[in-house]
Protein backbone atom coordinates (compact mmCIF):
# COMPACT_ATOMS: atom_id res chain seq x y z
CA UNK A 1 0.00 0.00 0.00
CA UNK A 2 1.07 3.53 -0.67
CA UNK A 3 2.04 5.74 2.20
CA UNK A 4 0.00 8.84 2.94
CA UNK A 5 2.77 11.05 1.54
CA UNK A 6 2.88 9.08 -1.71
CA UNK A 7 -0.91 9.31 -2.09
CA UNK A 8 -0.90 13.08 -1.55
CA UNK A 9 1.96 13.44 -4.01
CA UNK A 10 0.11 11.37 -6.61
CA UNK A 11 -3.09 13.41 -6.21
CA UNK A 12 -1.14 16.68 -6.54
CA UNK A 13 0.64 15.41 -9.65
CA UNK A 14 -2.64 14.42 -11.30
CA UNK A 15 -4.28 17.75 -10.37
CA UNK A 16 -1.40 19.82 -11.78
CA UNK A 17 -1.26 17.73 -14.95
CA UNK A 18 -4.98 18.09 -15.64
CA UNK A 19 -4.91 21.83 -14.98
CA UNK A 20 -1.97 22.17 -17.39
CA UNK A 21 -3.84 20.25 -20.08
CA UNK A 22 -6.87 22.52 -19.71
CA UNK A 23 -4.67 25.60 -20.03
CA UNK A 24 -2.98 24.27 -23.17
CA UNK A 25 -6.36 23.39 -24.68
CA UNK A 26 -7.55 26.96 -24.10
CA UNK A 27 -4.44 28.36 -25.77
CA UNK A 28 -4.91 26.15 -28.83
CA UNK A 29 -8.60 27.09 -29.11
CA UNK A 30 -7.69 30.78 -29.03
CA UNK A 31 -4.95 30.23 -31.61
CA UNK A 32 -7.35 28.35 -33.86
CA UNK A 33 -9.82 31.24 -33.93
CA UNK A 34 -7.09 33.83 -34.43
CA UNK A 35 -5.86 31.81 -37.41
CA UNK A 36 -9.34 31.68 -38.93
CA UNK A 37 -9.85 35.42 -38.49
CA UNK A 38 -6.48 36.19 -40.11
CA UNK A 39 -7.25 33.84 -43.02
CA UNK A 40 -10.62 35.53 -43.60
CA UNK A 41 -8.99 38.97 -43.54
CA UNK A 42 -6.37 37.86 -46.09
CA UNK A 43 -9.01 36.38 -48.41
CA UNK A 44 -11.17 39.52 -48.22
CA UNK A 45 -8.12 41.70 -48.89
CA UNK A 46 -7.20 39.62 -51.94
CA UNK A 47 -10.74 39.82 -53.31
CA UNK A 48 -10.75 43.58 -52.76
CA UNK A 49 -7.36 43.97 -54.44
CA UNK A 50 -8.13 41.85 -57.49
CA UNK A 51 -11.75 43.02 -57.70
CA UNK A 52 -10.65 46.60 -58.36
CA UNK A 53 -8.41 45.60 -61.25
CA UNK A 54 -11.10 43.64 -63.10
Amino acid sequence: MLSVFARILLVLLVAVTLAGCAAIAGIFKAGFWVGIVIAVIVVVALFALFGRRG
